[in-house]
């Protein structure tokens, strides 16, 4: 239309350069009427997970503030239990993660951050208090927060709630029940953030003060041990996941070393899903749905994951030269113009599911500019 003409000419017009205005056009076809965001093409439709943890590259660093904002009050309205409607591709609405409704704690702060926004938290903050106080009290598939230490568990049998929720004949390949360490990350990050937003808007933020203090007091020694961090209380695996522990806003850790243990897991196209030297490591992302699946999540390289190692590196002074160098030549060999959602654990890292993913485009337009900013 011509409106869409018009509105890829302004982004084109304000881009840094031209690999910039790529990843600004990129975004835009990802997001559709509504407004809501298609996850990945051709296969995925709206999932509320895959478009918090995508707003901040989609909306806030494209522009699209008011489109953004109906999107965030929309979605707050699928509120039920203190958590977030995933998706409605089924035909109803499915509740069934642990960590999108996080994600969209810290989309609506960082929303009224950039913009400045304060009715727009206090048109959520009763909603924002509900997820607090449903999570403190205890919701759906046991997730909950544990009293001794204010970390929050989760886990139900056949289910996978994090996003690592690949499934093979029924069973979950990568469940991840119990404290996982973003699905914290994320926790303690929402808090300081529901914190900050109460407290513009006038509302008391004491209680949910002190469910931020004692998550925060309790999780380096849950989770850090030899200057890395476990992925789930009990699993001493290497996996990107504790990259959210230091990147987030609100993060409970800056150690420099927890960025520098995810040196195995880079690689040009993003990072891996699982340590290569891992037993249960699956190097190629390819074959039928089961073997695709049990690959998914145990060794798979996710660009995604880029943003998180960016802004984390950047806060801890870990080297970013060249960090984009492979996703940036990957603009012109898989989804032209756009970024996979996926890869292969293996050289040469061989693209692999959607070829145009949103949270892909996203965080990989949000590191670049992190980087750019940072020069």
């Amino acid at each position: 239309s011509d409106l869409a003409r018009k509105r890829a000419r302004a982004l084109v017009a304000g881009a840094h350069d031209g690999t910039d205005a790529q990843l600004l056009l990129a975004a835009d076809q990802l997001v559709v009427a509504g407004p809501t965001v298609v996850a990945g093409y051709p296969w995925f439709g709206d999932w509320s997970r895959d478009t918090m943890t995508s707003y901040e590259g989609l909306f806030l660093e494209t522009g699209r503030f008011d489109e953004g904002r109906r999107l965030l009050l929309r979605n707050a309205d699928t509120l039920s239990e203190g958590m977030l409607a995933n998706t409605a591709d089924t035909g109803t609405l499915e509740y069934n993660t642990a960590d999108g409704t996080l994600w969209f704690l810290h989309a609506v702060g960082r929303h009224v951050e950039r913009t400045g926004d304060v009715d727009l938290a206090a048109a959520l903050a009763d909603g924002l208090l509900e997820v607090v106080e449903a999570h403190v009290r205890g919701t759906r598939y046991g997730i909950g927060v544990d009293p001794a230490d204010g970390l929050l568990s989760q886990g139900a049998n056949g289910l996978a709630l994090t996003w690592m929720d690949a499934r093979v004949n029924g069973q979950p390949v990568t469940q991840r029940a119990g404290k996982a360490v973003d699905v914290n990350a994320l926790w303690i990050n929402g808090l300081a953030t529901v914190v900050g937003l109460l407290e513009q808007v006038g509302r008391d933020a004491s209680e949910v003060r002190v469910h931020e203090r004692r998550a925060r007091d309790s999780f380096p020694s849950v989770f850090l041990e030899g200057g890395r961090c476990n992925d789930l209380v009990g699993d001493a695996s290497l996996r990107p996941n504790q990259l959210l522990a230091v990147s987030l806003p609100h993060a409970p850790l800056a150690e420099r070393s927890v960025v520098e243990s995810c040196a195995s897991l880079l690689t040009s196209l993003g990072l891996r899903s699982l340590d290569p030297t891992d037993q249960a490591y699956r190097g190629r992302h390819r074959g039928d749905p089961a073997a695709r699946d049990g690959a998914y999540h145990q060794g798979t390289v996710w660009p995604w994951l880029i943003g998180p190692y960016a802004e984390a590196a950047l806060k801890t002074g870990v080297a970013t030269t060249g960090l984009l160098d492979g996703l940036e030549a990957h603009l012109s060999e898989w989804g032209l113009g756009s970024v996979s959602e996926t890869a292969d654990g293996n050289a040469p890292h061989g693209a692999t599911g959607c070829p145009f993913q949103a949270w892909s485009v996203a965080e990989t337009l949000r590191a670049r500019r992190l980087l750019l900013a940072s020069t």
